[in-house]
């Protein structure tokens, strides 16, 4: 089997989807060089609350929150989620979803979830995948957790959140969504998105979940987060 997969990457040699250099046979997505210009958050090392913790304070009920990386502009963060939200590269998702379960699963924190919920992208009808889902299928291959994508639904579209204040915000996603009845099976769940900035999105379901289960305990996963 490896000397098949030598001569496929001999033959289809794949680039580093930032500096576009070719890929050693060992490398995958990223080159060595573009994988040390990551900022990885290390909030599951955190003894105090992170600046994701923080985000919901006064919001919203949250268990717990990881996020993998930091978002930069003009750094390698950047062109990761561009590649997942706008060059349809679901596999840069599920690359990244295994890291994140891989973390995920050494926190004793998270080992009561019973399903992985990721959130439903407004654009998903335009560009006809969910970068979200693609996450959360990597989490749950290597976290070994059920993968829910049924429970929570869009049930219209909100407009851009940019430049719009808190309260805008929330009235922008307050009530947008649907939650079919079977989150009252479930005690504990992971929320999973692509990346969170103001979490107003997140709180929205979040809220909307806890009408629906209140007992239900709630933690929340990204790949990135503003910096």
């Amino acid at each position: 089997m490896k000397k098949i997969l030598d001569l496929l990457h001999l033959l289809y040699p794949e680039q580093c989807l930032v500096c576009e250099n070719e890929l050693s046979a060992e490398e995958k997505h990223l080159c060595s060089f573009c994988s040390q210009n990551i900022s990885h958050t290390n909030f599951h090392l955190f003894k105090e609350a992170s600046s994701m913790d923080k985000l919901f304070w006064g919001r919203a009920k949250v268990k717990n929150t990881y996020a993998h990386i930091f978002f930069e502009k003009n750094k390698t963060s950047q062109d990761i989620l561009f590649s997942l939200k706008y060059k349809n590269n679901l596999d840069v998702g599920v690359y990244f979803g295994k890291q994140i379960g891989e973390t995920l699963k050494t926190q004793e924190q998270y080992l009561t979830i019973d399903a992985v919920i990721p959130l439903h992208p407004k654009k998903k009808f335009i560009r006809g995948y969910n970068q979200s889902e693609a996450l959360a299928k990597g989490i749950c291959s290597s976290f070994l957790k059920k993968l829910d994508v049924k429970t929570v639904k869009r049930t219209r579209h909100s407009e851009s959140q940019t430049k719009k204040t808190r309260f805008q915000r929330w009235d922008n996603v307050n009530d947008i969504f649907k939650i079919s009845r079977t989150i009252e099976n479930y005690n504990h769940i992971l929320l999973v998105d692509d990346v969170i900035t103001t979490g107003s999105t997140l709180e929205s379901i979040i809220v909307a979940l806890l009408k629906r289960n209140p007992e239900l305990q709630i933690s929340v996963a990204t790949l990135a987060i503003a910096k």
